[in-house]
C-alpha cells in the first residue's frame, strides 16, 4: 500500500503525507477517540477534492473531512485518509451586501470572518467556545451552536447555499429550489438526481412522515443534529403545503461530513448586535435553584443564558491565565448564570438590567446577582468558553469525559431532566461536570471516568445507554450541536427508531454508494467503546525525567493533559501568543496539541529503553521555540517548552550533542571567556569574511547578525559609578548572563534607576540563569548550576529583600524551570516567591505610593512597546506597560504581538532563520516600521531588541533605559 500512496502523493495537487509523525498526531480529536489514518492530506482546490474521490472509490478507502479538528464525539477521526481543509481552502471569496449575505472557502475561522465582517456592520451568528480557531465547514458539518442560539440560531439557520463534491466526484451546489426544479432534477442521470429521486420517495410517503414527526426530537428544541435532519425536510413545499422552498443544505448540515465534500458555503449574515451591553451573573447554592431560575431569566429578551458550576470555577484557581477571570465569583456558588442583555440605548440596557435583577430577586433562588460591564463581561464570558480545555487541566487520570455532554430538551423540561439525570449519576458514584447552554435546554453534562480503566469503560457505556434512554423519555436531543460522531451514532436506532434509521441509511446509500465518505459516523457507526485514546487495562510506562514532573504525575499525563481543543490553532490573528511556529507555518505539525500527541504516541509505543529517542519526536519538536505561551494560554496547562528541554535532554544521551548545541546551549561560558578580548571579538564578528566563517562553524545563518560583546565592563563600572541613597528597600539585582556580556548598559541602567530611587542595590553578578543549557537540553549541568544559584541566594532573599531581575527569560527561571532542578526544592520556592521582574518590583512600589510621577520628566514621548514572550507567560504585559507611565506624558501602547521569532537562539540557527523572520512580519515588523521615527520602541527581551534591529534596522531599548533616561 505504502507504493500506492506515493505514487498517488506524486500526482496530488497539494501535500500528501503518509509518515508515521503525521498519521500518529491525526489520530485523535478533541474527543476520546484514536483511529491512526493511513494518511493525511491537504488539498490545494477542488480538483485535488476529485482527486481523492476518485483514488477512494478505486481503493475503498475512507475519507475524513477535517478542519481544526476539535470535534468531540470522534467525527475527525478514522483509518482512511485525513482530508484537512485548513491550510489552503481559507478565503472569504464573495460578500453581498445588499443580501446580506458572505461566500467562504470551509477552512475560514468563524471569528476572523466576524472581524473582516465587522466594518460592513454585519457577522455570522452562531458563536462556539472554539470561535478563535473553528472552521467554518467544521461547523456545517457539525451545525454548531455556541453561545448566541437563543438570539441567532444555529449554523443550519444561516446555510443557504453549498457548493460541494459528491461522492463520485460529481460538483453540485445545493441550495434553494422549488418543487418543479426538484422533479426536472429528478430526470436526470446522475448522482445528483439519484438523491433527489430517493429522497422525494422516501420523504412523500404518508407512513414515513408519520414515523419522523413521532421518533424525532421535539421540534421546540433548535439544538437537534440526531442523525440527519429529514424532519425539517417535511416542512417544505416539496412534502408539505408550506411554501418554504426544498433546501438539501439542512440536510447536509450536521450530516459530518458523510454526505457531500463541501468547498464553498454561503452565509445569510445578520446586523450587528446592540453595542451596549451587561451581563447579570447570579450564583446559586443548588444546581436546581439554577435551572428553575433559567425559565425565569428567559421570559427577558437574552442574548445568552450560560451556566457554569462548581468544577469549572475551581479548575480556575489553578490557571494562570483564567484565574484572574473569576473576579467577579463571590463566596463558593454550586452554579453560576451568566445572563447577557443588549440594547443600543444606555436608558433602555439600564431598564432590561433592572427589570431582569428584579425578576431573580423576586424569585428567591439566587444569592447574589453582580452585574458585569466593559471588559468584565469579555473576561466572564471568556472564562466561560474555555470549560472545555480547563476540564482537561485535571491531574491525573480520571477526566470529564465527553459522552452525555450533548443532550438538549425542551426548556421546561430541563429541571426534571436534570434531576433524573443527577440522580442516574449517584447511582454510578458519580458528580457529573454541568456547565454550557441553559438557555437553550442543553448542558454539557460530564462523568469523571478514568478510561485507562476497563471498569470505567464499561461505565462509559452504561452512562452513555441510561443517559440516551433518558433523552428518549423526555424526547429530547441526543446530539445538540457536539454532533454523533462515534460517542453517539450507535444509540440512534434507539433514539429515531428502527424504522427512521433505515431511512437514515438509505439516504446515506443514495448520496455515498460506496461508502467512502466518514465512514462509521451517524449510520452503520464504530462501536462508541472501541477505539479509545487510552488503552483500557494497559500497563503505565514509567519514565524517568530530569525535571520534576510530579504536579501532572509524570511527563506522559502532562501530554495526557491535552485534551486537543486545539486553542493552540488559534492564528496571530486572535489575541496571544501560542502557538508562533503554527502562526508561521499554518501547519497541525507546529501546534502544541501535535506535540503533546506525538510525546503520549511515542511513550507508550516506543520499545527502545531510551523512549525519547525519536526521529518524530525530533521532527515535532524541531520549531517549538519554547515561548512558553502554551503553559498559560492553553487551558489545560500543556507546557511542551518543559517537555521539549526534557526531551532534548534525554534524546542527546542517545545520540550525543552537536557542535551548533554545544554553541548554543553553552554560549554564556564562551562569552565569558572571550569577554576579556571583546575587542577582537567585536571585530572579526563585524568583519564579512570573519564573521562568516564564525557563521558557518557554529549553525548561524548568514543572513543573521551577530550580537556584539559590550564594550563595558559592568562589575568593574558599577562599584564606582553611583553614591547610593539608602532610604528605601534593600534589593539584589540579579545580572544575568545575557546583561553582563551583552547588555552591560543596560544593567547600568537598572542600577542606576533603582539607586536614584532610593534602593540599596546589591549586584549578583556571578551567576548563570541556565536559560541557553535548558533551552538546548543540557539539564545536568543546568541542575548543578541552579542547585549553585540555590545555595548563593538561599540567605539572602527574603520579603525585606527580594531578588531583581533584567532578562526576563533569565530571571524567570527561578519561578519556572528551578522549580523543577533544584535538589533544595524548600529554599527554591522560597526564593521563587520573593523573585521579580524589574518592572513587577517596580509596578508594586508604584501601587505602594513609593515612586511616582514626580521623579521623572515631564516631556511627551510617544513608545510602542514589545514584550517578551516569557513575561506574557509567566507574568503579564501590563506591569511593562504601567512603569512606562510613570513620566506623565509618556504615552506607551503595547504591539499586539506575539512572539518576536528569536526565541534565544532560534532565530540565529540557520535551519530557522526563515521561519524565525516569519513569525516577525506576522505583526511585530510592520508595527515597528509603522511607528514615526520619533516613536520610541521597547522591548525588555535582549532576543527581542535583536530580532527588531534585524527585522527592521530599528534600535529597541529596554523599558529600564527609558525610565533611566527620564529620571529627573
Amino acid at each position: 500500500m505504502k507504493a500506492t500512496l506515493s505514487r498517488f502523493g506524486q500526482e496530488f495537487n497539494g501535500e500528501f503525507y503518509f509518515d508515521d509523525l503525521h498519521r500518529s498526531i491525526y489520530a485523535t480529536d478533541a474527543s476520546v477517540y484514536r483511529k491512526v489514518p493511513l494518511a493525511v492530506a491537504f488539498p490545494k482546490d477542488e480538483s485535488a477534492i476529485v482527486q481523492l474521490i476518485s483514488f477512494a472509490n478505486s481503493h475503498n478507502i475512507s475519507l475524513i473531512p477535517r478542519a481544526a479538528g476539535t470535534s468531540l464525539a470522534g467525527q475527525c477521526v478514522g483509518d482512511g485518509i485525513i482530508v484537512d481543509i485548513s491550510k489552503y481552502f481559507t478565503k472569504i471569496l464573495n460578500l453581498n451586501l445588499d443580501d446580506k449575505t458572505v461566500t467562504v472557502q470551509p477552512g475560514v475561522i468563524r471569528d476572523e470572518l466576524n472581524n473582516y465582517l465587522k466594518e460592513f456592520g454585519l457577522f455570522f451568528g452562531p458563536n462556539t467556545s472554539t470561535s478563535n480557531r473553528c472552521m467554518i465547514g467544521g461547523m456545517v458539518g457539525n451545525n454548531s451552536s455556541g453561545t448566541t442560539s437563543i438570539k441567532y440560531g444555529v449554523t443550519r439557520d444561516k446555510v443557504i447555499r453549498l457548493k460541494t463534491v459528491l461522492s463520485n466526484g460529481e460538483e453540485v451546489v445545493f441550495e434553494d429550489i422549488s418543487k418543479e426544479v426538484l422533479l426536472e432534477k429528478q430526470k436526470e442521470n446522475t448522482l445528483e438526481g439519484s438523491v433527489y429521486r430517493t429522497l422525494f420517495a422516501e420523504l412523500s410517503s404518508e407512513e414515513v412522515q408519520k414515523e419522523i414527526k413521532k421518533e424525532f426530537p421535539n421540534p421546540k428544541i433548535h439544538r437537534r443534529n440526531t442523525g440527519y435532519a429529514v424532519d425539517l425536510l417535511l416542512h417544505t413545499e416539496a412534502f408539505s403545503e408550506s411554501n418554504t422552498l426544498l433546501n438539501l443544505c439542512s440536510l447536509l448540515c450536521g450530516s459530518e461530513g458523510t454526505l457531500a465534500f463541501t468547498t464553498e458555503i454561503t452565509l445569510q449574515l445578520d446586523d450587528l448586535p446592540p453595542t451596549e451591553t451587561t451581563v447579570v451573573a447570579a450564583h446559586y447554592t443548588s444546581m436546581e435553584a439554577c435551572l428553575e431560575d433559567v425559565i425565569v431569566a428567559m421570559k427577558h429578551d437574552l442574548y445568552t443564558c450560560e451556566l457554569m458550576d462548581n468544577v469549572i470555577l475551581d479548575r480556575t484557581k489553578e490557571n494562570k491565565t483564567y484565574e484572574p477571570y473569576r473576579f467577579f465569583v463571590e463566596g463558593s456558588p454550586r452554579a453560576v448564570l451568566l445572563l447577557e442583555l443588549r440594547s443600543h440605548s444606555v436608558n433602555e440596557l439600564e431598564s432590561q438590567t433592572t427589570s431582569l435583577l428584579q425578576s431573580l430577586s423576586a424569585s428567591g433562588l439566587s444569592y447574589t446577582r453582580p452585574v458585569l460591564r466593559e471588559e468584565e463581561i469579555t473576561m466572564a464570558l471568556e472564562l466561560r468558553k474555555a470549560g472545555l480545555g480547563l476540564l482537561g487541566n485535571m491531574v491525573g487520570d480520571d477526566k470529564a469525559v465527553a459522552c452525555i455532554e450533548d443532550t438538549a430538551v425542551a426548556l421546561e423540561d430541563l429541571p426534571a431532566f436534570i434531576s433524573e439525570f443527577t440522580a442516574l449519576m449517584t447511582q454510578f458514584d458519580q458528580q457529573a461536570v454541568y456547565y454550557a447552554h441553559a438557555g437553550a435546554g442543553e448542558l454539557h453534562l460530564r462523568p469523571i471516568l478514568n478510561l485507562k480503566n476497563k471498569e470505567d469503560v464499561e461505565f462509559f457505556r452504561k452512562i452513555t445507554t441510561n443517559v440516551a434512554r433518558l433523552t428518549k423519555k423526555y424526547n429530547g436531543s441526543f446530539s445538540g450541536e457536539h454532533g454523533d460522531g462515534i460517542v453517539r451514532a450507535e444509540f440512534l436506532p434507539l433514539l429515531v427508531g428502527e424504522a427512521n434509521y433505515a431511512l437514515l441509511k438509505r439516504i446515506k446509500t443514495a448520496f455515498d454508494p460506496m461508502g467512502i465518505l466518514n465512514r462509521g459516523k451517524i449510520v452503520d457507526a464504530f462501536k462508541m467503546d472501541e477505539s479509545l485514546r487510552y488503552t483500557p487495562g494497559r500497563k503505565e510506562p514509567k519514565i524517568a525525567t530530569r525535571f520534576d514532573f510530579n504536579d501532572s504525575q509524570g511527563i506522559l499525563r502532562l501530554a495526557e493533559k491535552c485534551n486537543g481543543s486545539g486553542d493552540c490553532r488559534k492564528t496571530e490573528n486572535a489575541a496571544g501568543a501560542m502557538c508562533p511556529s503554527y502562526h508561521a507555518t499554518r501547519n497541525e505539525k507546529d501546534t502544541t496539541r501535535a506535540r503533546a500527541n506525538a510525546l503520549r504516541e511515542v511513550l507508550t509505543t516506543n520499545t527502545a529503553q531510551n523512549k525519547f529517542n525519536s526521529g518524530e519526536l525530533k521532527e515535532v519538536f524541531d520549531l517549538c521555540i519554547s515561548c512558553k505561551a502554551c503553559a498559560s494560554e492553553c487551558p489545560s496547562n500543556v507546557d511542551i517548552a518543559t517537555a521539549k528541554a526534557e526531551f532534548l535532554y534525554q534524546f542527546n544521551k542517545a545520540n550525543g550533542v552537536t557542535r551548533n548545541t554545544k554553541f548554543f546551549g553553552k554560549s554564556s561560558q564562551y562569552q565569558k571567556k572571550a569577554y576579556p578580548f571583546r575587542g577582537m571579538y567585536n571585530a572579526i564578528i563585524s568583519n564579512r569574511m570573519t564573521s562568516n566563517w564564525v557563521k558557518k562553524w557554529s549553525g548561524i545563518s548568514e543572513k543573521r547578525s551577530i550580537p556584539k560583546l559590550s564594550t563595558k565592563n559592568f562589575s568593574k563600572r558599577i562599584h564606582k559609578s553611583i553614591v547610593q541613597d539608602v532610604t528605601k528597600t534593600k534589593i539584589y539585582l540579579f545580572v544575568d548572563e545575557f546583561s553582563n556580556y551583552l547588555d552591560a548598559e543596560i544593567a547600568e541602567d537598572a542600577y542606576e534607576l533603582l539607586s536614584r530611587l532610593g534602593y540599596r542595590v546589591e549586584i549578583v553578578d556571578k551567576l548563570d540563569s541556565c536559560r541557553a543549557l535548558i533551552s538546548k537540553g543540557f539539564l545536568e549541568e543546568a541542575k548543578t548550576q541552579v542547585n549553585y544559584n540555590i545555595a548563593y541566594l538561599r540567605d539572602k532573599i527574603s520579603l525585606e529583600t527580594p531578588l531583581i531581575g533584567i532578562e526576563p527569560s533569565a530571571i524567570l527561571g527561578f519561578r519556572d524551570e528551578f522549580l523543577r532542578l533544584a535538589d533544595d526544592i524548600v529554599s527554591a520556592r522560597h526564593i521563587a516567591a520573593h523573585t521579580f521582574l524589574i518592572e513587577e518590583f517596580l509596578t508594586s512600589e508604584m501601587q505602594k505610593g513609593k515612586i511616582t510621577s514626580e521623579a521623572f520628566t515631564s516631556e511627551e514621548k510617544n513608545i510602542k512597546l514589545h514584550v517578551h514572550c516569557h513575561q506574557k507567560a509567566l507574568s503579564n504585559q501590563k506591569i511593562t506597560f504601567d512603569i512606562l507611565n510613570l513620566p506623565e506624558n509618556y504615552k506607551p501602547t503595547i504591539i499586539p504581538s506575539g512572539c518576536c521569532g528569536m526565541a534565544g537562539s532560534f532565530g540565529f540557527e540557520k535551519e530557522h532563520y526563515e521561519v524565525s523572520m516569519k513569525i516577525g512580519e506576522l505583526k511585530l515588523f510592520p508595527a515597528v516600521r509603522k511607528a514615526g521615527i520619533n516613536t520610541i520602541i521597547a522591548a525588555n527581551g535582549t532576543s527581542c531588541r535583536h530580532q527588531i534591529k534585524d527585522g527592521t534596522a530599528r534600535e529597541a531599548l529596554h523599558p529600564v533605559t527609558i525610565l533611566r533616561r527620564a529620571l529627573i
